[in-house]
């Protein structure tokens, strides 16, 4: 059964021209062009300062850019529209540090995004339609707790805790995914289950990964952006990254190859 949102196999998902942030003075991002096709899982890559989670700030409404245009689906101008508004747009943030009610168990958190309601859980619960239920299981499934359902959220480990969060964003059906570092502070194991998750993803939704983590990014990267000091510096596959002297100047050479 389709239980996620098909993603399109081709057109533009989003087009940011001449975008500029200002902090009180410091361009956080100057100029920058930017554009995401449907159905890509695309890596942002950069030093530290370079701007790659202020582009997310923006494309979640949580900043507001002082220039530029910002269009989702070629015609909606996310500039226009408030947080609430652009998740409902189907656009989903993930911070870097996870985002869960630890007193709830796996199960219960997965309803409560995707019911979107506070009330009594056990009336939540009794709501539920046969196809909500089959929904909850299968991404129970993609993010790989079927097992812990039952567990409380505050009992599993860091890994586990970062893909709940994933599951309660994926189960609201966001056509595009924002996802900040969301390897950092995992064990090898779990970085390379994190890596397979996101390529199953992309199968379904659009994504774009924030990621300081080179192995990482050589691992399950396709397509990769290069930021430096607000703009773009290059895009391509990680081995054409590599191979640009730009980048090798001001990132990975200086990064020592991490």
């Amino acid at each position: 059964m389709e239980t996620s949102p098909r993603k399109e196999t081709a057109g533009e998902l989003v087009r940011i021209e001449q975008l500029e942030v200002d902090f009180d003075g410091f361009k956080a991002i100057r100029g920058l062009d930017f554009s995401l096709s449907s159905g890509e899982l695309r890596f942002l890559i950069g030093p530290n300062g370079a701007g790659k989670t202020t582009l997310l700030d923006v494309l979640c409404g949580k900043v507001k850019p002082s220039k530029g245009k910002v269009l989702f689906r070629n015609h909606v101008d996310l500039t226009k529209h408030q947080e609430h508004q652009i998740a409902q747009l189907g656009i989903g943030r993930k911070f870097q540090a996870p985002s869960i009610f630890v007193t709830l168990t796996v199960l219960e958190n997965l309803l409560l995004s995707m019911r979107q309601k506070r009330g009594l859980l056990s009336s939540l619960i009794a709501q539920t339609t046969v196809e909500q239920r089959e929904r909850m299981k299968y991404y129970l499934h993609m993010i790989g707790l079927e097992k812990k359902s039952k567990d409380k959220a505050g009992s599993l480990s860091h890994g586990e805790k970062q893909w709940l969060e994933i599951g309660m964003l994926l189960i609201q059906q966001p056509e595009l995914l924002l996802l900040d570092e969301p390897a950092a502070g995992m064990t090898d194991s779990e970085t390379e289950k994190t890596g397979e998750l996101l390529h199953k993803i992309s199968d379904q939704q659009t994504i774009i990964v924030v990621e300081h983590d080179m192995d990482f990014v050589r691992q399950f990267a396709k397509t990769v952006t290069v930021m430096h000091e607000g703009s773009v510096l290059c895009e391509g596959t990680m081995q054409e990254v590599q191979n640009d002297d730009k980048v090798a100047e001001v990132y990975l050479g200086r990064r020592g190859e991490r």
